[in-house]
């Protein structure tokens, strides 16, 4: 355990953030797990590291926060943290965000709160969510085993053998073994990702039509000049970096009013806390006008109601049914994982670097060329074992992208 560890903190730190020499490192980290951080603070150092930053979390705190803070907290966000985030981003510093939340862990708190401290802090964030979205710098998520979380994960084994248990789902899916080979192995990985992400550029689909069992009956028309992005990004210059771990996906951007149809979530969404399950959204001209989920409808609502742009999709993302995630038939009540398992949308605020050109666009240039823009960006996952997505080129061609659930090609 301890070797696995070990290789997985120099994973994020060497090839997640892919940390250099005089480079400042931001760790976000739950105080359970200070010792993690600290062999992820060792390896960064080791790489010439100029300083390691640790900003530490604690879900309890933050439950009490929302359940008990006078309300006047939840509409304003400290000029302090504007400044950490914003500076730092200015700086050119990486970020490694440590996560291992308890899903159900703002369960019971007042909807809108947790809303309207999103509001706060993404109108606050601004300039840093700009700096981000050109790629100004590094970043990687992780996530770390813990009790609560691995109990929801695993509710039929004791508390050690759930944490456990996890921990080996979380080290296969980063291809972590305790022998040193990770990093080769990612590497390989990357390659293999971007070998299908250039077959899907040389089609340079015109739309997607999804299809399913569940009820999902969606047309996506592509954004113009859209790019395919996968098996890791580059920041402004020239850093490569992997901005999760793990990560299988293929994605690129939707053409902001060209999506249209009817599209059902195959699988549960944990977000702030709270969890949501049997979404469905139809959708005209881009936007969302109905949303429904069997669990959780206020949360989505309120997710919905963020800006005017959390009403239109910004990510489209193809993952293969039959892929490691997948295959470890586990759900991880954890987008991370969870979107990494199946394909998926985000409605939200799409990624400048999914269209050519876009990391040196202006907002208004990036909107004109078809992007959405938010506040936010919310993975949900649609991938099934009978899903079909049939491609459409340009001149007018249909190909099959993918069949019974993988790709055709």
């Amino acid at each position: 355990m301890n070797a696995k560890l070990k290789e997985y903190a120099a994973l994020l730190v060497e090839t997640g953030v892919n940390i250099q020499k005089g480079q400042t490192l931001i760790i976000f980290c739950p105080v359970d797990h200070a010792e993690f951080a600290r062999e992820c603070a060792r390896a960064a150092y080791q790489k010439g590291c100029r300083e390691v930053v640790m900003s530490w979390m604690d879900n309890d705190l933050t439950r009490m926060k929302y359940l008990h803070a006078d309300e006047s907290v939840f509409n304003q966000t400290p000029r302090w943290s504007v400044d950490f985030y914003t500076d730092y981003a200015k700086e050119k510093a990486a970020f490694l965000h440590l996560r291992s939340e308890d899903p159900k862990n703002l369960l019971g708190v007042d909807a809108n709160r947790i809303l309207n401290a999103q509001k706060s802090s993404g109108l606050a964030l601004k300039e840093y969510r700009e700096l981000r979205n050109k790629n100004c710098s590094s970043w990687c998520i992780g996530c770390l085993s813990s009790p609560k979380w691995a109990q929801i994960v695993f509710p039929k084994l004791d508390e050690a053998s759930a944490v456990e248990a996890l921990w080996e789902k979380i080290f296969m899916a980063v291809r972590v073994t305790g022998d040193g080979t990770a990093v080769e192995e990612w590497k390989e990985h990357s390659r293999r990702l971007r070998e299908r992400m250039a077959k899907l550029n040389d089609y340079n689909f015109a739309s997607l039509h999804y299809k399913n069992s569940l009820g999902t009956d969606l047309v996506v028309e592509l954004a113009k000049g859209h790019v395919w992005e996968a098996g890791g990004d580059v920041t402004a210059d020239g850093q490569f970096y992997m901005p999760n771990m793990p990560t299988e996906e293929i994605f690129t951007a939707p053409k902001r009013d060209g999506v249209n149809g009817v599209v059902c979530a195959s699988m549960p969404l944990c977000r702030n806390g709270n969890v949501m399950d049997g979404l469905r959204f139809e959708i005209i001209n881009g936007r969302i006008e109905k949303a429904s989920a069997s669990q959780g409808e206020e949360q989505l609502i309120n997710a919905l109601a963020l800006d005017e742009g959390a009403r239109y999709f910004g990510e489209v993302a193809l993952v293969p049914f039959d892929s490691p995630i997948s295959n470890s038939n586990t759900l991880y009540y954890e987008t991370l994982y969870d979107e990494n398992a199946s394909c998926h949308f985000a409605f939200g605020r799409a990624y400048a670097s999914t269209v050519k050109g876009g990391i040196d666009m202006t907002k208004e240039e990036l909107f004109k060329a078809g992007l959405n823009d938010s506040m936010t960006h919310v993975d949900f996952m649609v991938g099934t074992k009978d899903l079909s997505i049939t491609g459409t080129t340009h001149d007018g061609r249909q190909i099959p992208v993918f069949v019974d659930g993988n790709f055709a090609f």
